[in-house]
């Protein structure tokens, strides 16, 4: 039987456990830019959504003694910001992209003002379950603690996967994507199809702010989010635009960002911080590696800003 406790195990079980704990927010943020982006248009003000969500599902779940609540407010935050996001890039001669980074820092100011009273007070969190009680091994029993959030994140990454290919809505979302012009010439409504995408994708990265706030790390401050708004764009594109791509894609980043704690957990402490660049450091690996002349935005809808 092999020995639960050496380093090696000890690294596994840590890289396991912090993936699926880290990848969460990066799963639902990268879920509802890709349904963003499969209509054609991107969302820049991920960051600034995720960062409202996470302080309004805080908020609720203080306010309300309900975790669940919580993560219900923090999705209609998102949606609403990600609605105004829709709105406003349908007007004439407004860039998604310039409006993007406008949200962002709009979404994170207005989170970090009306948050400051709720940076004390201890709210309810989400429990998690526990399916490693049987295990006596601290290892095994902590990589085996997962929130349901990410199990819905899962199976909303398989449905999105198949509706997206097979559903009149996935089909007509993806046309709009890839030939607006096909589109109207079909009779579909091609503003309302964007700003509804868009707004849903909202509705994803506010519960993946809530998860930050409510879960893991499970606080509310002005720090809480180190960018993964903003790294979930590079997901998607790593992704090839395709929601079980994603959710594979959160999880290497998530691995990536338990890097540090894994190392630190079978006494590895110098570069400490460095380690803890890794997310960053793939981001921009996969940036790289992707902006090349024969694979650039491979796979990307034709309607797509970052194509034209």
């Amino acid at each position: 039987m092999p020995d639960l406790h050496s380093p090696v195990a000890v690294l596994l079980f840590s890289l396991f456990a912090g993936a699926i704990r880290v990848s969460t927010p990066y799963l639902f943020v990268s879920l509802g830019e890709c349904l963003t982006e499969k209509g054609g248009r991107v969302n820049l003000g991920l960051e600034g959504i995720l960062v409202s969500g996470a302080m309004s599902g805080y908020a609720g779940s203080y306010l309300t003694g309900s975790p669940w609540l919580g993560v219900l407010i923090a999705g209609c935050a998102g949606l609403l910001l990600g609605c105004l996001h829709g709105l406003v890039c349908s007007l004439p001669r407004v860039s998604d992209i310039a409006f993007g980074i406008a949200l962002m820092l709009f979404g994170t100011g207005l989170a970090f003002y009306l948050g400051k009273p709720f940076i004390e007070p201890q709210a309810a969190m989400l429990r998690s379950f526990d399916f490693g009680a049987w295990s006596a091994s601290p290892q095994l029993h902590n990589a085996l603690h997962v929130n349901p959030l990410f199990l819905i994140g899962v199976v909303l990454a398989f449905v999105l996967q198949r509706g997206l290919r097979s559903t009149r809505w996935g089909m007509t979302l993806r046309l709009v994507g890839e030939n607006a012009e096909s589109a109207r010439a079909m009779g579909y409504a091609i503003t309302r199809i964007r700003i509804a995408a868009t707004a849903v994708g909202g509705f994803f990265a506010g519960v993946g702010g809530a998860y930050l706030s409510l879960v893991y790390p499970g606080s509310w401050n002005e720090g809480l989010s180190s960018g993964q708004g903003l790294m979930a764009v590079a997901l998607v594109i790593f992704a090839r635009w395709q929601p079980l791509r994603c959710l594979w894609a959160a999880l290497l980043f998530g691995a990536a960002g338990a890097l540090g704690p894994a190392l630190q957990a079978i006494g590895v402490t110098s570069g400490y911080y460095l380690y803890n660049a890794a997310p960053y450091v793939l981001t921009l690996a996969i940036m790289i590696v992707n902006c090349r002349p024969d694979r650039t935005l491979a796979g990307a809808p034709g309607e797509l800003s970052l194509t034209r």
